[in-house]
């Protein structure tokens, strides 16, 4: 297990009495509460704060950063602690002191709970820095003394309590604020005389802001910390021990908040509704609420009203609210206001569906259904709204498209008729019918791009209302407005993974052991999307092998089915039958469940598949920059390599270009495949007899599989795994590990993994500045560090696993994985265990007792694997950014702005009629160069005014001229800067004999099907 090696420096600790407790109940007067600790009186008379001496001469650059960056530590922890005094200084002591009392000692206590131990906590770390401080520049230590002063339990206890009791306090300041003008009026006084004006709130929320603020300035000085210091393992080891307590506060921070979130909604029910027994049930979780605009529009897509409300997703309803602020609003900059609500509606969460604009049709059954725009009964007609007559928020863009689709095959039939023309006019001839053409072509391509742009920012959901009188179901429409696409894409998001967690399979998904047994699946816990046959083909039993995902960003997907589908790209599985023949099976994932699109048989059993990206933007330079080949061409493009137990390699095109097989060779000797990785330079293949063989590129970019590779034996017996570190190459031969330079292709470093000769090493996944080890054999898995080959922890698997298979004691790991935060784990008898793991450049060391997935394999999980892509960049801009850069169309040069109405010779009202009309004008700017006679009841205009008479190309998209400009309430809702956020899609992908249930309340059978399996959870998407 965890073996702490860093002393506690210089009694920076605090001692704790054995009566002590971490959660106190605050009752009574009483002034002091029984905090449990003892206290330590820290004065700055015999405890000067740390100060840096002079610069010493001679110092490297990076020396010079580290003591900057330690200069910042020193006067953020000041500025902390001071902050710290001052709420108790300030505020507290002359609350309690103050005669008559504006607050009680009881409601001191709770909204001052534990303050006083955070401040012991961090005076007894300033102590210890002064030490570190002074002897900075003949030891270059601070590490060890993070580790020593926030790893012990009384740490998290005190922060816990003040971040679970933080919104009580917050309440209970707000409410004493409304009450009591006393206390308001001391809030205010203390503030103004404050020299920084920072309110209490602003104070109080720093002990909340306090360790992500450590772990910035430690990220900062492991940056500049050469590997080989001694002190780069501490500064991991701080850095993942910060993370740890981070991450425990922020989720009891967000359990908190989502209880009081919970607890505000149900204040506003009736105590006899039923919605207010689900709320009080215990069983909801809130996964999002936010604030959003619901409109309301007419039958011609006018807006009629628009108001804000506060939306609830819960794990199996959707609520929607009124926001009510009362009170006195001088109070909410003194501490946030907490809105009361309204219930408008709630509905069950199976019953709700998403509706994009242009979609309806194919969402819900037209025939049988009446669609009501939610807010608009007054505004329409009773006999608009039977016949199935949506009027849903701006429906005629739909409408506007199909239009001009129908003139545009109008105008091709009217340029049909000009052709046949005996006469030659210039501004009726072939060249002016086909512009018409292409504008209106223009015109519909914008059209398009309205529609995508509604969808981004406008949730449009369609809920269940009462039946009619003749008892036909009624559903009503409810459009909202999101801040921004990014919010949008959220809720499509939440709402379809929240649907998916009320599945039998997800009720429970996961099991959380602990010992209070309370603990409930976090909300962001994987949910099974799918399971379904890895191979296509039946007739024959086919073993699992491998799989690898191939990113591939789809521009064909509309904006909710990137919310809602599988990361984007292919998933290529691979297997077959041992001494016999293998398979290829390779799925699209860009929809909510996998279909396949190939499959094909290759010569033998595939062990091995290895993914190789794009090159990046220099290696393309490069390729460039020397004559094109065919090969260069496809080096280009990502690539897909698989190895097999024949010995062959073979080289794959992507699906996008037609899965060619680009390369194929043997291995030497023929030895059988078993692993593959690559680095910039090289493919490296793990083989049956102990040999890694090296492949080069060659001077196309593709691996030079003909020559004969550098062979590189590393052992006797089978390299399992290999594993690309930065400029290394990690490569295992029984229980052994050798450390490979990637470039120079010579050994570093062997080192020992297990203590047993016959356990095997055959998984190793990095993390952080760590890789995790699974073995042939035993039930335990071993981290070791990345740079000091240290083995610094192992955890055995089969006490996690008991919780579902009581007294199954002989557990192996088959399979490894890590993805945000999680270590998945497969085992032998078919169970996944996720253990929680820092995400940061530290150790990423076990922490907690993690969760069992309910769901999995009747057999070995053969292989777990992660499918990752990123929305595509233009998916998350704002309609300003598409505007601002909408290329036009044509070769012509760019107008530099959209001309005047032209001036002519009509009459005023002539103006305006065409005032209301389209310009149907694409590339000619004037028809005068044209051949003919000019077709006009008028003379011909004299040549002097034909310029007044042009227009610029850009006409062609004066497409409408609308009365109301925000009638489709257009950019505004759209935040800022969305387009630089980057969205990740994360699916994992475990593949297995069958699929088993091990929830003893499952109603199905165990274990059902024995043919290879895939399961398939998705997450959240995440920011």
């Amino acid at each position: 297990m965890w073996k702490k090696r860093h002393p506690i420096e210089n009694g920076s600790i605090l001692a704790r009495s054995s009566s002590s407790s971490s959660s106190v109940s605050v009752s009574g007067d009483s002034e002091e509460e029984d905090t449990g600790f003892l206290e330590v009186t820290v004065t700055d008379m015999r405890h000067p704060p740390p100060e840096l001496g002079p610069m010493p001469e001679g110092l490297s650059p990076q020396q010079v950063v580290r003591r900057h960056i330690l200069g910042s530590i020193v006067q953020s922890e000041g500025s902390y602690v001071d902050s710290l005094r001052r709420i108790l200084q300030d505020y507290r002591n002359p609350l309690m002191e103050m005669e008559p009392k504006v607050l009680s000692a009881r409601k001191c206590q709770v909204v001052f709970f534990r303050l006083k131990e955070i401040l012991q906590c961090h005076s007894m770390f300033q102590i210890a820095l002064f030490s570190r401080v002074a002897e900075w520049d003949a030891t270059e230590k601070i590490g060890d003394l993070f580790v020593a002063s926030f790893s012990k339990s009384m740490v998290l206890d005190v922060y816990s309590d003040y971040v679970n009791n933080f919104t009580s306090a917050m309440s209970l300041i707000k409410k004493a604020c409304l009450t009591k003008p006393a206390f308001l009026e001391f809030l205010k006084k203390r503030q103004m005389s404050s020299p920084d004006r920072v309110t209490l709130y602003g104070l109080m929320v720093k002990p909340i802001q306090r360790f992500p603020q450590f772990i910035l300035l430690l990220q900062d000085m492991l940056k500049n910390t050469p590997k080989g210091h001694p002190e780069r393992l501490s500064l991991q080891l701080a850095l993942t021990e910060l993370e740890t307590l981070a991450e425990k506060l922020n989720e009891q921070k967000r359990v908190a908040d989502q209880v009081a979130e919970i607890q505000q909604l149900t204040k506003s029910i009736s105590d006899r509704s039923s919605l207010n027994k689900l709320l009080n049930s215990g069983q909801r979780q809130l996964l999002l609420c936010e604030t959003l605009t619901e409109t309301v529009y007419g039958d011609r897509g006018q807006l009629i009203k628009s108001k804000e409300r506060k939306v609830f997703l819960l794990n199996d309803m959707l609520v929607c609210a009124n926001i009510n602020f009362k009170g006195q609003l001088e109070i909410s900059s003194l501490v946030p206001l907490g809105p009361k609500y309204v219930v408008k509606w709630n509905t069950a969460l199976p019953q709700v569906q998403v509706v994009e604009v242009g979609q309806e049709n194919s969402t819900y059954d037209k025939d049988n259904v009446v669609i009501q725009n939610a807010g608009a009964k007054k505004h329409v007609p009773t006999s608009q709204s039977s016949h199935n007559k949506v009027y849903l928020g701006p429906p005629r863009l739909f409408q506007e498209l199909q239009d001009l689709q129908k003139d545009l095959a109008v105008v091709e039939q009217i340029t049909q008729l000009i052709s046949t023309l005996h006469g030659t006019y210039q501004n009726l001839n072939m060249t002016v019918a086909q512009d018409w053409c292409l504008a209106l072509q223009r015109m519909m391509r914008v059209k398009e791009e309205e529609i995508h742009s509604a969808n981004k920012c406008r949730l449009r959901l369609l809920l269940p209302g009462k039946p009619d009188k003749s008892g036909r179901p009624i559903s009503f429409m409810v459009v909202f407005i999101t801040p921004n696409p990014v919010s949008k894409i959220s809720w499509v998001n939440r709402l379809h993974l929240a649907k998916l967690g009320l599945r039998d399979e997800n009720q429970p998904g996961w099991l959380c052991p602990d010992e209070d047994k309370k603990t409930k699946a976090p909300f962001w816990c994987p949910i099974l999307a799918c399971r379904m046959p890895a191979f296509s083909s039946k007739a024959l039993d086919l073993q699992l092998g491998a799989v690898v995902h191939n990113p591939v960003q789809s521009s064909l997907l509309g904006f909710s089915a990137v919310s809602t589908s599988l990361p984007q790209g292919y998933l290529w599985v691979g297997g077959g039958q041992e001494g016999a023949g293998g398979q290829v099976e390779i799925f699209s994932l860009n929809r909510s469940v996998p279909r396949t699109v190939k499959s094909f048989p290759v010569a033998s059993q595939v062990l091995c598949i290895e993914y190789i990206p794009e090159k990046s933007g220099e290696e393309q330079e490069k390729t460039e920059d020397s004559q094109a080949t065919a090969e260069q061409a496809s080096a280009l493009h990502p690539t897909i390599c698989l190895g097999l137990q024949d010995g062959s390699i073979m080289v794959y095109g992507s699906v996008d270009t037609g899965t060619q097989c680009l390369l194929t060779c043997k291995s030497p000797g023929r030895q059988p495949v078993l692993c593959l990785k690559h680095s910039p330079d090289y493919l490296f293949a793990g083989l049956q007899n102990g040999i890694v063989a090296a492949y080069a590129k060659n001077s196309g970019g593709l691996w030079d599989l003909e020559a004969k590779p550098t062979c590189l034996q590393v052992g006797t017996g089978p390299v399992r795994v290999l594993l690309t570190l930065d400029d290394t190459l990690w490569a295992s031969c029984a229980n052994q590990v050798t450390v490979l330079d990637a470039a120079s292709l010579k050994a570093q470093d062997t080192f020992e993994a297990h203590p047993d000769k016959e356990a095997s090493v055959t998984h190793m996944i990095k993390a952080g500045s760590g890789v995790w080890m699974a073995f042939s054999s035993g039930s335990s898995i071993r981290l070791f560090h990345t740079e000091t080959l240290e083995h610094l922890q192992e955890i055995n698997i089969a006490t996690r696993t008991t919780f579902v298979l009581p007294g199954q004691k002989n557990v192996r790991v088959t399979s490894l994985l890590i993805c945000q935060g999680l270590l998945w784990v497969g085992t032998d008898q078919g169970i996944i265990v996720l253990l929680p793991v820092p995400r940061l450049e530290g150790i990423p060391k076990i922490t907690g007792k993690g969760m069992v997935s309910l769901n999995g394999h009747c057999g070995p999980v053969e292989f777990l694997a992660m499918a990752a892509s990123t929305l595509a960049p233009d998916i998350l801009k704002s309609d300003k950014e598409e505007e601002g850069g909408e290329a036009v169309c044509g070769d012509e040069e760019k107008p530099e702005g959209r001309c005047p109405e032209p001036v002519t010779h009509d009459s005023h009202p002539g103006r305006e009629m065409r005032k209301k009309g389209i310009l149907l004008q694409y590339r000619l700017r004037s028809t005068s160069h044209l051949p003919g006679q000019l077709l006009s009841v008028r003379e011909a205009p004299a040549v002097a005014g034909a310029g007044a008479l042009e227009h610029t190309e850009e006409d062609g998209s004066i497409y409408e001229m609308a009365d109301d400009p925000d009638v489709w309430v257009r950019s505004r809702p759209c935040a800022r800067d969305t387009h630089r956020k980057e969205i990740s899609s994360l699916a994992i992908i475990s593949g297995g004999r069958g699929y088993r249930s091990f929830n003893a309340s499952s109603k199905g059978p165990a274990c059902s099907e024995t043919d290879s399996t895939l399961l398939i959870w998705q997450v959240p998407l995440t920011l």
